[in-house]
């Protein structure tokens, strides 16, 4: 049975790219539910399918879907 999860490999690369507590900035999300580009968030964590679950600043908690949505990582003066 085929899937379209990432392999552990890029799980983990996201992970340390992406790690708890850092600041992102989102860039491009493909939902009706998304907050506006350039809404910034704090990560809590990288699911296990590399989805990056963010707490956004105007709280929503909508995760950046891995492959679908993009995020970057920003400094706390951005």
């Amino acid at each position: 049975m085929s899937n379209n999860f990432p392999p552990r490999e890029i799980v983990e690369r996201i992970r340390r790219q992406y790690p708890v507590g850092s600041r992102v900035e989102l860039v491009k999300m493909d939902d009706p539910q998304a907050p506006p580009v350039g809404t910034k968030g704090t990560v809590r964590g990288v699911d296990d399918i590399g989805s990056v679950m963010v707490a956004w600043d105007n709280g929503s908690g909508l995760s950046v879907a891995y492959g679908a949505d993009v995020c970057r990582v920003v400094s706390d003066d951005e």
